[in-house]
C-alpha cells in the first residue's frame, strides 16, 4: 500500500500533473466536478496531454476548439459535449464493449498516468466509497500511477466492492458540492405504447437490466403490477427507487444476489442518491463483473432493454451512429444480448420509436445507413420493439424476420419496405 498519501490543495494536486500525462475522469454523474475544472484552467501550460473517459456529464471543457493545442480527448462513449469534438476531427473515439474497459487500463492497451476521481468522506477504517460511479472508474485508480480525489461529503456511500483505502491515494482534495443529475425526459404517448409492450415479455420474477434514455425509462412506467422483480443492470435511474418503494422491485426472486440490486454506476436525482447512501440492498461493482455475460447469465429470467436508432429488415442493429458519425456507442447492450440470452429463460429487448425527424425517416429500413455500425448483430437478435408492436426474430428465416419488422414499422413506410421485400426474396408480399 502506498503510504505518502495526503490532503492536499486543488492547486497543489493538480500542479503534479504532467505534459504528455493521459488522464483518466470518473465517469457521468461521478465526475469530479472541483478537479476537472482545476484541470482545465490549467491546461495552458501543458501540452500533449490526453484526457479518456464515457459518458461526460459535466461541461467536458477540454473539448472546446481552444484547448486543441493543450490536449486531445478520447472517448469511450461518445456523448453530447463529446460529438461536436469527435466529428470536426479535435477528438477520438475508441470502440470497446463497456464490459472490457477496465480490462484497457488493466493490461495496459491504454496506460494511465493520472486518474481524477470523486469519493465519500473516509470512514473510521480509512476506506472511501466510489459513490456512484464504480464502473471502469475503480480499475482507473487501481492502474494510474497518481490518483488524486475530490473528497465529497454530497457523494452516497454505496456499499459492495465500490471501496478504496486512503492509502492508495495519493492527493485528498476535499471540496463539497451537489453531484450532476440525470435531466429527465417527458414522457410520449410513442413511448407509453413502447413501454406497455415490453410490459408483456416481462413475466413477474424477472431480473432486469435498462439502458439510458427515456423508452428504458417509459418501461418502468409500465411495471407498477408486476410483482417480485429484481436487478442486474449496468446503470439505473429515478424510475427504479418508485418501483422499489412501491413493493415492485425486491430482487426475492433473483438467483444471483438474491435480495440485492447489483449496478455498476447510477444516473440521477437526489431521490436516486439518497436511496442509494449507505443501504445495504444495493451491490455497486465493477463493470467487467455486472457486465460480464457469464456472471448476467447466472440470472434465471433476465430481461435486457436497451435502445437503437436504426435496423435493418435482416435484423442489424444499429445503436450507436448516424451513418458513419458517431453519436454514442455500443456501451453495455451486447453484454446483456448476450447474458440474457444465455440464461435461463432469458431475452433481450431493444426499442425504439419506429419513426425519427419528426416523422420524415424510418428506423427500420432497407439497409443500414453507408458507414453506419453494426451494433447488435443479426444472430444475436431477440425482439424489436415499436410503438407498433414486437418483432420476435429468434427462429426466423430472412423471408420470416423482415415481414416481422414490417409489421411494426409506422404505416407510411410499409409500402416502401414491402416492395423491397418482393424484390430480395422474388415473391408477392401477402397480408
Amino acid at each position: 500500500m502506498k503510504t505518502d498519501y495526503r490532503h492536499s490543495t486543488l492547486e497543489d494536486a493538480l500542479s503534479k500533473i504532467k505534459s504528455g500525462d493521459r488522464v483518466s475522469i470518473g465517469h457521468a454523474c461521478g465526475e469530479p466536478q472541483a478537479l476537472v475544472k482545476g484541470f482545465v484552467s490549467r491546461l495552458a501550460q501543458l501540452r500533449d496531454v490526453k484526457t479518456v473517459h464515457m459518458i461526460g456529464q459535466g461541461e467536458s471543457a477540454y473539448c472546446c476548439p481552444e484547448m486543441v493545442p493543450y490536449v486531445r480527448h478520447n472517448s469511450l462513449f461518445v456523448g453530447p459535449k463529446e460529438r461536436k469534438a469527435i466529428y470536426e476531427g479535435r477528438a477520438d473515439y475508441t470502440p470497446r464493449y463497456f464490459s472490457e474497459i477496465p480490462k484497457l487500463f488493466h493490461d495496459g492497451s491504454l496506460p494511465l498516468d493520472v486518474a481524477l476521481i470523486q469519493v465519500t468522506p473516509p470512514d473510521r477504517h480509512g476506506y472511501v466509497s466510489l459513490g456512484v460511479s464504480v464502473d471502469y472508474t475503480l480499475a482507473a485508480a487501481q492502474q494510474a500511477k497518481l490518483v488524486i480525489a475530490q473528497v465529497n461529503s454530497f457523494m452516497p456511500r454505496t456499499h459492495g466492492n465500490s471501496f478504496l483505502h486512503v492509502s492508495d491515494i495519493d492527493y485528498l482534495v476535499e471540496c463539497n458540492e451537489p453531484l450532476i443529475q440525470l435531466p429527465k425526459d417527458g414522457l410520449t404517448n410513442e413511448g407509453k405504447m413502447i413501454g406497455d409492450f415490453c410490459s408483456e415479455l416481462i413475466p413477474n420474477g424477472a431480473t432486469l437490466q435498462l439502458g439510458i434514455g427515456s423508452l428504458p425509462d417509459a418501461v418502468l412506467l409500465s411495471l407498477a403490477e408486476k410483482k417480485d422483480l429484481g436487478i442486474h443492470s449496468e446503470m439505473i435511474s429515478d424510475g427504479v427507487v418508485d418501483l422499489v418503494r412501491q413493493g415492485v422491485i425486491n430482487n426475492k426472486k433473483k438467483t444471483l444476489h438474491k435480495d440485492r440490486m447489483v449496478v455498476s454506476f447510477v444516473m440521477g436525482s437526489d431521490k436516486l442518491y439518497d436511496f442509494l447512501d449507505d443501504n445495504p440492498a444495493i451491490y455497486m461493482a465493477p463493470v467487467d463483473y455486472v457486465n460480464n455475460p457469464s456472471v448476467i447469465a447466472q440470472n434465471d429470467n433476465m430481461i435486457s432493454i436497451n435502445s437503437c436508432v436504426q435496423v435493418d429488415l435482416t435484423g442489424q442493429v444499429c445503436s450507436e451512429s448516424i451513418g458513419p458519425m458517431q453519436i454514442s456507442s455500443v456501451g453495455g447492450q451486447v453484454d446483456f444480448v448476450r447474458g440474457s440470452r444465455m440464461a435461463s429463460m432469458g431475452k433481450s429487448i431493444l426499442v425504439f420509436q419506429s419513426t425519427a425527424k419528426n416523422g420524415e425517416l424510418s428506423k427500420i429500413v432497407p439497409f443500414l445507413d453507408q458507414g453506419a455500425a453494426v451494433t447488435t448483430n443479426r444472430n444475436e437478435v431477440d425482439h424489436i420493439v415499436t410503438e407498433y408492436g414486437v418483432a420476435s426474430l429468434q427462429g426466423k428465416t430472412l423471408r420470416e424476420r423482415a415481414v416481422s419488422l414490417i409489421e411494426i414499422a409506422h404505416p407510411k413506410f410499409r409500402g416502401m419496405l414491402r416492395e423491397e421485400w418482393e424484390r430480395r426474396f422474388h415473391a408477392k408480399y401477402l397480408t
